[in-house]
């Protein structure tokens, strides 16, 4: 007589749970952060002049392919530990939103240093470019794997209050991208036309219904359906205007009629290539990249601290945070190696864990092996690759705004007065402040410009944590008297 097969569920961490309940749950996890995934990579890949129109069609994909590949595969380590990195809980790794701004900011500088003939190199200003902020994620990574060893005597030099303000400073810096794709891209000829601005607004309408107006499935996978949405009505907009359109002394051709050839070529399966991009090593990259790398660590040890905390009811143990934090930086340095940006925790899935109270291993390693699949299909990839700019920037704004928020319930969870309200208001007024506007760094040394890097996030975080090292707590008059 057979023993029969004794199942966990999935509201335990360890154990194996029916195939039909953790496949639709890890699922679940992946439709969540799918496209938080990849619009980074979207992003920057624009910012580097990394487009179809420049003959790349075929690169954008293979880093597309890339970027959920390594997400998977990063995920699986994050769950099942190799050595110390590892936190061994359900965390969801995937392409980090808040190394936007830095990226940007590199990518800006070092284009700028080839035109002016600073920079000497073979291959198109963008793909240096992108090299750089590869080869500055690689050395980031590493040293954020340092961190992770020595993460316990670092975690009070970072209160909500520092880390909350650093948040914002990301969502800050992020708020003008987004608007940038919401109007059809900055550098297009059509920027700001009607018509971007319609599509723009009806994406961010879909997302705002389905996450508000409905429950469940749907209102975790707002953002999925907002760009789906967005695509169909693209299309449809493409049918009825015209193929070139006048814009005051301008005729630029339709954003619109997406051009689905590139989907058609793209193969149907791939091996993800190592080093699509040739990693470039500048110290301009790599100095403020190794800051952002500071701060995402503390975003991961917030992000553990909420798995455990929202999923397990307990706080996470320094084994798990010194894993979780190293993961990090292994899977940044990984992912570099493939051509995706910095990889880290997904506070989106935390969030998830949090109202579902699903915290399985083996539910969520459903969800890893998903998106490792997906990775080996390049026209998944191309379809994404051609999504119109401002169903990107409807999406955009929504989840960039939403880190500003983020970073406003960090600082408020102690009374933003005092000394809490002098950190914040420095490091966003001077740090952030100066930092993002780069005209009033022009006379500075060049060793500033290394740790400004053309953003206000690594100035604002600077000062956020030598200011709560220099001032003095705040005296509780209540206990005096």
């Amino acid at each position: 007589m057979t023993e029969k097969k004794t199942y966990s569920t999935p509201y335990e961490l360890d154990g194996r749970v029916p195939l039909k309940q953790a496949i639709p749950l890890g699922l679940q996890h992946v439709l969540a952060m799918f496209v938080g995934n990849l619009s980074p990579l979207l992003i920057i890949m624009g910012v580097c002049s990394i487009t179809a129109q420049n003959g790349l069609g075929e690169l954008r994909v293979a880093l597309l392919q890339n970027a959920m590949f390594i997400a998977g595969v990063v995920t699986l380590i994050q769950l099942y530990p190799i050595g110390p990195i590892g936190g061994k809980l359900p965390i969801v790794m995937g392409t980090s939103s808040g190394f936007i701004g830095i990226n940007n900011a590199v990518a800006g500088a070092i284009m700028a240093g080839i035109a002016a003939g600073t920079i000497s190199t073979n291959v198109s200003a963008g793909i240096y470019a992108y090299g750089a902020i590869m080869g500055a994620s690689m050395c980031g990574g590493l040293f954020e794997m340092f961190l992770g060893f020595i993460i316990k005597p670092l975690r009070k030099f970072f209160p909500p209050v520092v880390t909350g303000t650093v948040v914002i400073a990301i969502g800050l810096s992020l708020l003008s991208v987004g608007i940038g794709f919401f109007g059809g891209g900055s550098s297009a000829a059509d920027y700001g036309a009607l018509y971007n601005l319609v599509l723009g607004l009806i994406t961010l309408s879909v997302i705002v219904f389905f996450k508000h107006f409905t429950k469940g499935f749907t209102s975790i996978s707002a953002i999925l359906l907002g760009i789906i949405a967005g695509y169909a009505v693209s299309a449809i907009m493409g049918l009825f205007l015209p193929h070139e359109i006048q814009i005051g002394d301008k005729i630029v051709t339709c954003a619109y009629l997406t051009n689905w050839s590139q989907v058609k070529t793209a193969s149907w399966f791939s091996i993800p290539k190592l080093f699509p991009v040739k990693p470039q090593f500048n110290l301009s990259a790599i100095v403020p990249m190794c800051i952002m790398f500071v701060v995402t660590a503390v975003e991961t040890v917030g992000d553990t601290s909420g798995i455990t905390e929202g999923g397990l009811g307990r706080e996470a143990t320094d084994k798990e945070l010194a894993g979780s934090v190293t993961c990090d930086g292994f899977g940044s340095s990984l992912a570099a190696c493939f051509g995706v940006l910095p990889n880290t925790s997904f506070s989106q899935n935390v969030g998830l864990v949090g109202m579902t109270k699903v915290v399985n291993r083996f539910c969520i390693a459903m969800g890893a092996i998903i998106l490792i699949l997906a990775g080996l299909f390049p026209k998944i990839g191309a379809i994404i690759s051609i999504m119109p700019q401002p169903v990107l920037g409807g999406a955009a704004v929504f989840m960039f705004a939403s880190i500003c928020i983020s970073g406003i319930n960090l600082i408020t969870k102690t009374p933003l007065d005092g000394r809490n309200a002098t950190i914040v208001a420095l490091a966003l007024g001077l740090g952030y402040g100066m930092g993002a506007t780069t005209a009033v760094q022009n006379f500075l040394p060049q060793w500033t410009k290394y740790i400004f890097g053309g953003s206000g996030i690594v100035p604002a975080a600077i000062i956020a944590i030598l200011l709560n090292i220099i001032l003095p707590k705040d005296v509780n008059l209540d206990a005096m008297e």
